[in-house]
């Protein structure tokens, strides 16, 4: 019975924890979703709560209810601007009795801010080739990590194990080590300012390679020399045997080069300049340039740039479990 106890006092406080640390990590998201659906007028003032909530004065003058905004304040009356629905002055330093002012404070979400971020900057054209580039890259990586992948885990060949530990040390490599040499051969190539340059580099991924041969491992050996008794050639083993085993590991690599591709900023800062080539990062930052005093139009920007990689995890993530929980099977 104690010992019950004890352990239930015991997940009490891991559950704790995880749902305090989760609490943290998730609160700017919801704070930036938040902003995103307020008024500029509002985040002016002030107000940075988690609800977007409008506040104002209002006059009622017995025939329509007014918005006003203060201009002075005389003794027991207030001069102010009455305002339309259509946000315009209707009425200029009307005095009003102070008590007849009305302060509002209410929920009110400010779609607008979403659609407005279109009309300001061509944010359709960064989704389009963001998702261009992304998929195409997806498709690239897919093929050439299952080959190389199979070709490391099951087929023997000399300077094999060598070569793999060769590749794995370019995980290790940080990025802007070889910008330099990376756009000087581009630009031999001419390929700088197209979308060669933001696909061909990219279509081999040094982490997906890793962690499909890690998978492949996997498979009982007594499988595959089934299948080759059977007949079945090296490259009909991986597509007849191997990939339909593997769906979770390519579901996980999928949604790690999609997002690798959603977020990258660096590189195709500095091999495009075209506004008609820029992905949805590089976009952002020069909108975050351009509007930086809005802060609503920013969080708005921000949040559409987030949901697509949210929604993608949300519908993999169960073949992401599946693929950490089968890295553990043995022959």
């Amino acid at each position: 019975m104690q010992e019950k106890l004890i352990f239930g006092i015991k997940n009490s406080v891991i559950y704790i924890f995880l749902i305090g640390f989760g609490i943290i990590m998730v609160a700017p998201f919801a704070w930036m979703l938040s902003t995103s659906l307020k008024s500029q007028l509002e985040v002016n003032r002030g107000h940075t709560g988690f609800i977007p909530l409008e506040q104002y004065l209002s006059y009622d003058d017995g025939e329509n209810v007014w918005r006003v905004s203060e201009v002075m304040v005389r003794g027991d009356s207030t001069v102010v601007n009455l305002i339309d629905e259509t946000g315009r002055i209707a009425r200029s330093f009307y005095t009003v009795r102070t008590e007849d002012l009305v302060q509002i404070k209410r929920v009110k979400l400010y779609f607008r801010n979403f659609t407005r971020i279109f009309e300001r900057v061509p944010f359709g054209r960064y989704f389009l080739n963001t998702i261009f580039v992304s998929f195409t890259t997806l498709i690239g990586v897919i093929i050439t990590s299952c080959l190389s992948a199979y070709a490391f885990a099951r087929m023997r060949f000399k300077g094999r194990d060598v070569l793999f530990y060769f590749f794995i040390s370019m995980m290790m490599v940080p990025e802007p080590i070889y910008l330099v040499p990376c756009y000087v051969l581009l630009n031999y190539l001419g390929w700088i300012n197209t979308y060669q340059a933001l696909i061909i580099p990219w279509i081999a991924n040094i982490f997906t390679i890793f962690l499909m041969r890690q998978h492949f491992m996997s498979i009982p050996q007594d499988l595959l020399e089934a299948a080759s008794i059977d007949g079945c050639s090296q490259f009909k083993i991986l597509i007849k045997i191997i990939l339909p085993l593997s769906k979770p590991v390519i579901a996980t690599a999928c949604v790690f080069s999609l997002i690798g591709s959603w977020n990258s900023f660096m590189w195709p800062l500095i091999m495009t300049n075209d506004p008609e080539l820029r992905i949805i990062q590089v976009g952002l930052s020069y909108f975050a340039q351009e509007s930086s005093s809005q802060t609503t139009l920013l969080m708005a920007a921000s949040t559409l740039t987030i949901l697509p990689l949210v929604m993608i995890f949300l519908i993999a993530q169960k073949n992401i479990m599946a693929s950490y929980t089968s890295s553990g099977m043995k022959e």
